[in-house]
């Protein structure tokens, strides 16, 4: 019997966001600031998303870091981190020390 490959809910969320079309494997990026510009283009130009740009963005990035995190290597991780004040600064808002 074969059995059939599931995608998890989460990657689903990622990969068919209802609030923002992602670039392909925006997350998978190495530079901070490449992600933060992604994301920003992302949230500008969506028409469906519920919150301002910057929430939907950094709300995005939360999600992806929330529930990729225990499979994501720590330079991943401090990469996604480091997105998050790029984001910030993308959007003219306060880098948080």
């Amino acid at each position: 019997m074969a059995t059939e490959h599931k995608e998890k809910w989460s990657a689903g969320v990622t990969g068919h966001s209802n609030a923002l079309d992602l670039e392909d494997k925006v997350f998978e990026k190495r530079d901070p600031k490449e992600i933060a510009a992604s994301l920003k283009r992302s949230a500008e130009h969506s028409h469906r998303r519920k919150a301002e740009p910057f929430q939907s963005a950094m709300s995005m990035l939360n999600f992806y870091i929330n529930r990729a995190g225990r499979n994501l290597s720590d330079k991943q991780k401090k990469v996604l981190e480091d997105a998050k004040d790029e984001l910030r600064v993308a959007f003219g808002r306060e880098r948080q020390d």
